[in-house]
C-alpha cells in the first residue's frame, strides 16, 4: 500500500518533470496585465495596455441592468460582431480599479461575454474592443446601484 508521503513525492518529481517540459503555465502569464488592473483612470488603463484611447461604436455593445439591487453581483456581458477583436475588456468607471475583466479573442471565437462584477456604487460601465488593427472601440451604460458591493 502506497502512504501519502509516497503519493506526494511521485507527485512532486511528475510535477517537475512537466515543468521542465514547459507543460506547465508560467507565473508571468497571470501578471500580464497588473498594472492594467490598478489602474484608476480611463488614460492609465490606455497607457498600461498600450492602446489607443477608446472611440465609441455602435458596433460594440455592454447589456447589464439599469438598477442593480446588489453591487456584489451585477451581471454584465459585452459583445460584438466585428471582425478582427483581439481582446474584450469591461470597465466599471468608479470602482477602485476600473478594469473588471479582460477577454483574448482569436478568430476562432465569438466576441461574446458574460460574468458578474462588483460596483460600490452607480456607475458607468464600458465594454471595450480592441482590434487587430489598433482601433479601440467602446460602448457606455449608466448602473444605479442601490446596495453596494464594495463596503457600502
Amino acid at each position: 500500500m502506497q502512504t501519502r508521503r509516497e503519493m506526494l513525492s511521485r507527485s512532486a518529481g511528475v510535477a517537475a518533470m512537466l515543468a521542465g517540459l514547459g507543460l506547465l503555465p508560467a507565473v508571468a502569464q497571470a501578471e500580464y496585465a497588473a498594472a492594467a488592473f490598478e489602474a484608476k483612470t480611463m488614460a492609465e488603463l490606455t497607457k498600461a495596455l498600450g492602446i489607443s484611447t477608446p472611440v465609441e461604436s455602435k458596433d460594440v455593445t455592454i447589456t447589464g441592468p439599469d438598477i442593480a439591487e446588489n453591487g456584489a453581483v451585477v451581471p454584465l456581458g459585452c459583445s460584438t460582431a466585428l471582425p478582427g477583436v483581439k481582446r474584450m475588456l469591461i470597465l466599471v468607471e468608479k470602482n477602485p480599479s476600473m478594469l473588471c475583466a479582460a477577454f483574448d479573442v482569436t478568430d476562432a471565437v465569438e466576441a461574446n461575454f458574460n460574468t458578474r462584477v462588483k460596483m460600490g456604487q452607480s456607475s458607468n460601465v464600458m465594454a471595450v474592443a480592441v482590434m487587430n488593427d489598433g482601433k479601440v472601440l467602446f460602448a457606455q451604460k449608466e448602473v444605479k446601484v442601490t446596495l453596494g458591493g464594495c463596503g457600502g
